[in-house]
């Protein structure tokens, strides 16, 4: 397990950007409350799925619009086709962990 940030670092409806074992990874806080962690490029064009939009569980690729469920990697909205992996997540005393992450 890796200590990413604070939960109170990222807003709800929010995402940051973290290294972790020199992968990029998007650490995302939903508006339930609920904190996920998934690569963070799009497996379509490339870019950053950080600075996309959340909706519910899904994550927005800002670029074209590709759209990844945050629970399963899985996208759930064209044009990307092929899931983007997501890492287990856990909370203690405030803190997000992040694991399962290898380059």
């Amino acid at each position: 397990m890796i200590k990413v940030c604070a939960v109170d670092e990222i807003e709800p409806g929010t995402a940051i950007s973290a290294e972790i074992d020199g992968l990029r990874i998007a650490v995302v806080r939903c508006e339930d409350g609920s904190v996920h962690a998934i690569y963070d490029e799009c497996s379509h064009a490339a870019v950053p799925l950080s600075e996309g939009e959340i909706d519910d569980c899904t994550l927005e690729c800002w670029l074209h619009g590709s759209r990844f469920d945050l629970r399963t990697g899985e996208p759930t909205g064209l044009p990307a086709t092929e899931p983007v992996p997501v890492y287990p997540v856990e909370i203690h005393d405030g803190w997000i962990y992040v694991s399962g992450v290898t380059a």
